[in-house]
C-alpha cells in the first residue's frame, strides 16, 4: 500500500535511507569500502526501478499533477507531492544516471569512499525532489539543497584547482537563489499560498508579473546555465570527478529548464512574453558564442561543458518560444541532453582513469587498441552532433521547427550554431580516436572492461532508441505541454490552439 499511496516519498527519500545506512555500518579498507559501494549501488538500482514504475504507471492523457501526496503544516505550507508530465520524465533520468555514476566510481574513488557514497545518495534527494514538490518552499529547499552536495563533491574529490571552482560554482549559485527567494516571499504575499497547484490557477498581475519572472530568472539562469551566466560551468567540470560531471550536466543544468517551464512561462505569461526576445538573444549568444570556444579547446572536459552551454540554449529558444514545438522540443532536448552529456563525460572518464590526462593532445589513435570505445564515443558523439537517428535530433529539430514560427532570424542563427557543434564534436572525435598510434603511453591502453560496458551500454541503447522512436517521451508530455502552450498563448492574445494541437501530435 505504501508503494502506491506514498510512491513519490519513497523514491525520493529512499537514497538518503541509503545514506543512513552508509553512515551506521561501521570498519575500515577495502572490504568496508567494497560493502559501501554494493549497498549505494542497490540502493539507487532499487531507486531507478521504482521511477520507472512511477513512468509505467503514469497517465499522460491526465492533465491533473498525478500521485499527489500532501500533509498540511499549517494553512499555507505544507508537505505536497505530485508529478505532471512537465515533471515525470526527469524522475527517471535523475534515478536511471545514479547506479553509472556508482559503477563508474568504483576504481576511480579510493579515498573517503563511504562519504563520497553518501554524498551522492543525499544530492540524489534533492534532485528527485526538486523535480516532484507541489509546495513552492519545498522546492527552493530542495533546489538550494543541491548546492552543498555539489560543493562537497567538487570540493574534497575534485581536482588541483577545486577550491576555486567549488566557491565560484557555489556563489553563483547562491546569488540567483536568494533572488529567487524574496520572489518566493512576494508571491506568498500576493497570493497568500505557497501551493504550485493553486498558484499555477492564480493570475498575478502584468506589473508583479515582471518583477517575479526577474528574481526567478536570475536562479534559473545561472543554474542552466545560460550566457553569460555561464562563467562557473567549464571550471567545475574540468575540477570536478566523474561522477559529479555526470549529474552536473545531466541533472542539475535541468532543474534551471524545468524552472523556466514550471514557474516563468506557466505563473508569469505575460512577462515571459515581454522578454522571449531578450531570452532569444541570450540564447542565440550561447549557440554561437560558446559553440566557438568550445573549438580552441585542449581539454576534454572543458570542451564538452561549453557544448553543454551550446545545447541549453535550444532549450530556452524553445521554452520562450511558447508554442507546442518548443516546449516539446525543450523537454525532449534537455532529456536527450541528460543522456548524451551523461554519457560523454563517462567516455572521457574512461580514458583518463587509464591515462590521468585530459588533454586532447595526448590522445590519437584510440580506435586500433580501444574499439569498442571508439563505438561507443562515435555513437554520442553523433548524439550531441545532432544527427538523425539519435535523441540529440529530435530535440533539436522541434525546438528549430518553433522558433522559425516566430522568428525566422533567430532560427537561422540557432541552424548555423548546429554546424559548429558539428564541427568542435567530429574535431575532438577525429584527434581522441583517428589517426595513428604513435604514442609509446597509448599502446598499452586497454578497452572497456565488463563494469565500463554495462554503464554505456543502456545510454546507447537509450540514444538510438529515443531517435528513431520518441513517442514515450512526447507522448507522456503531450497534454501538459499543451496546457502550458496554450497558456502562454492567451496571455499574448493569441488563438489558444495548443491543446488541439497536442491532441495531433
Amino acid at each position: 500500500m505504501i508503494f502506491s499511496d506514498h510512491l513519490l516519498t519513497v523514491i525520493t527519500f529512499l537514497p538518503t535511507l541509503g545514506a543512513l545506512v552508509l553512515l551506521i555500518i561501521g570498519g575500515k579498507g577495502e572490504a568496508a569500502d567494497n560493502m559501501s559501494r554494493w549497498i549505494a549501488l542497490g540502493f539507487t538500482i532499487v531507486t531507478a526501478a521504482l521511477s520507472l514504475w512511477l513512468w509505467y504507471l503514469f497517465d499522460p492523457a491526465n492533465t491533473n499533477f498525478q500521485f499527489v501526496e500532501e500533509w498540511a503544516f499549517s494553512d499555507s505550507i505544507g508537505y505536497r507531492m505530485g508529478v505532471d508530465g512537465i515533471s515525470v520524465l526527469f524522475i527517471p533520468l535523475t534515478a536511471v544516471l545514479m547506479p553509472a555514476v556508482v559503477l563508474t566510481s568504483w576504481g576511480s574513488i579510493t579515498k573517503r569512499v563511504k562519504e563520497y557514497l553518501v554524498v551522492f545518495l543525499v544530492l540524489e534527494t534533492f534532485m528527485i525532489g526538486a523535480f516532484a514538490t507541489l509546495d513552492l518552499a519545498m522546492f527552493y529547499v530542495f533546489f538550494e539543497g543541491t548546492l552543498i552536495p555539489m560543493f562537497l563533491i567538487i570540493g574534497i574529490w575534485g581536482g588541483a584547482r577545486r577550491i576555486q571552482a567549488t566557491y565560484k560554482f557555489f556563489f553563483y549559485s547562491f546569488t540567483g537563489t536568494v533572488l529567487m527567494l524574496i520572489a518566493i516571499m512576494a508571491m506568498f504575499w500576493q497570493a497568500g499560498t505557497l501551493d504550485i497547484q493553486q498558484l499555477l490557477k492564480f493570475r498575478f498581475p502584468p506589473e508583479v508579473q515582471t518583477w517575479l519572472w526577474i528574481g526567478f530568472f536570475a536562479s534559473f539562469a545561472v543554474k542552466m546555465p545560460m550566457w553569460p551566466f555561464h562563467r562557473w560551468l567549464p571550471e567545475a567540470h574540468v575540477e570536478a570527478p566523474t561522477g559529479g560531471s555526470v549529474i552536473l550536466a545531466a541533472i542539475l543544468l535541468k532543474l534551471g529548464g524545468y524552472g523556466f517551464i514550471r514557474f516563468s512561462i506557466s505563473m508569469f505569461p505575460d512577462a515571459s512574453h515581454q522578454f522571449a526576445n531578450f531570452v532569444f538573444v541570450l540564447s542565440i549568444a550561447a549557440i554561437i558564442i560558446t559553440s566557438l570556444i568550445a573549438l580552441v579547446q585542449t581539454d576534454m572536459k572543458k570542451l564538452i561543458a561549453y557544448s553543454s552551454v551550446a545545447h541549453m540554449g535550444f532549450v530556452t529558444m524553445g521554452i520562450f518560444a511558447g508554442n507546442i514545438y518548443g516546449i516539446h522540443g525543450a523537454i525532449f532536448q534537455m532529456i536527450s541532453h541528460g543522456i548524451v552529456s551523461a554519457a560523454l563525460f563517462l567516455c572521457v572518464g574512461v580514458i583518463y582513469d587509464r591515462m590521468h590526462t585530459r588533454e586532447i593532445a595526448a590522445y590519437g589513435g584510440l580506435v586500433e587498441r580501444m574499439p569498442r570505445y571508439a563505438f561507443a564515443f562515435m555513437v554520442f558523439t553523433m548524439a550531441n552532433v545532432g544527427l538523425p537517428g539519435t535523441s540529440g535530433f529530435v530535440g533539436e529539430f522541434l525546438t528549430m521547427l518553433a522558433v522559425f514560427q516566430v522568428n525566422t532570424w533567430v532560427a537561422f542563427f540557432a541552424a548555423f550554431g548546429v554546424i559548429l557543434s558539428a564541427a568542435y564534436a567530429l574535431w575532438l572525435y577525429r584527434r581522441v580516436i583517428f589517426g595513428a598510434l604513435t604514442k609509446e603511453s597509448l599502446k598499452g591502453i586497454l578497452d572497456l572492461d565488463k563494469r565500463e560496458i554495462a554503464v554505456l551500454v543502456p545510454l546507447i541503447v537509450l540514444t538510438i532508441l529515443f531517435g528513431f522512436y520518441p513517442a514515450p517521451i512526447l507522448d507522456a508530455t503531450a497534454a501538459s505541454v499543451g496546457l502550458v502552450a496554450d497558456n502562454f498563448a492567451n496571455a499574448i492574445g493569441a488563438a489558444p490552439q495548443a491543446v488541439a494541437a497536442a491532441a495531433g501530435h
